[in-house]
């Protein structure tokens, strides 16, 4: 792993109340990154849409004032941390001009993560989460995270790697699916994201004994292959999560020698 003499403590990836499976206010989670020694913290909760599709699960749009406020306010009153203003957003086309003119134009938003939560399935959204169980389903995963990436209005994808959830046993299928992804994000130059909060969760267990359902090995040990670059984050979901995982995966990152990605472009000025 290719890194700076200094290796700032970073967290791009976190989510507040809004998002109705997260809890805390925005300064909270700022406040615990204070005190965690942070140097960079992105608040990127799930985006609204103005359809509000996902209502259950996703902010609402009429409370993107309101979200961007919370921010702006955490940004005055912790200045010892610098705090960006971000979402993460499922890549909807017909939204594009929403993503690219509103959020990163009207609003100035720092920046999008990209993020296949929903994989569009012959007209249909299926959670990637729980449906990522056969061939068709992954195809249509994998052709849509390239999209996602062609795009070119992320900063990094998020948890590329989901269909651990679903997949207990690496195959030549999923192998050939993630050198897709991984193909695609070298050429596109788009980091992907070593996710800490699959450790957070319940441990699947294979031939190899327990694994959380992701990160998964073996897609990072493939992404050694691939002139890629990373991100840690812990995606949390809780104040006292602001760290969770960044340590446990930079360990994989470094040992698979894969290189972090520099997003201090990011930062405004």
């Amino acid at each position: 792993m290719k890194n700076k003499s200094h290796t700032p403590l970073v967290n791009y990836h976190s989510h507040t109340y809004r998002c109705k499976h997260a809890t805390g206010e925005v300064v909270e989670f700022v406040n615990a990154a204070s005190e965690a020694g942070l140097e960079i913290f992105g608040v990127s909760d799930h985006a609204a849409f103005p359809d509000d599709r996902w209502p259950d699960v996703r902010m609402r749009y009429e409370e993107l004032d309101d979200y961007v406020e919370a921010v702006r306010a955490a940004q005055r009153s912790v200045p010892q941390v610098q705090v960006l203003l971000g979402m993460e957003c499922e890549y909807v086309p017909e939204f594009k001009n929403y993503l690219q003119d509103e959020l990163l134009g009207k609003r100035q938003f720092d920046y999008l993560i990209g993020a296949g939560h929903y994989t569009p399935h012959k007209g249909d959204w299926l959670s990637s989460f729980t449906e990522l169980n056969c061939k068709p389903h992954l195809k249509s995963y994998t052709e849509h995270l390239c999209q996602m990436m062609e795009s070119k209005l992320f900063a990094f994808i998020a948890h590329p790697d989901i269909f651990g959830c679903t997949n207990f046993e690496w195959n030549a299928y999923l192998n050939a699916c993630s050198r897709e992804i991984l193909r695609t994000a070298e050429e596109t130059q788009t980091p992907l994201e070593i996710n800490g909060n699959g450790l957070r969760k319940k441990y699947l267990k294979n031939s190899d004994g327990f694994r959380p359902p992701y990160p998964w090995r073996p897609f990072w040990e493939l992404a050694s292959e691939f002139n890629i670059k990373v991100v840690c984050n812990s995606d949390c979901h809780l104040p006292n999560e602001v760290v969770a995982g960044i340590s446990e995966n930079l360990e994989l990152a470094n040992t698979l020698r894969l290189e972090l990605a520099d997003l201090s472009h990011l930062s405004p000025g």
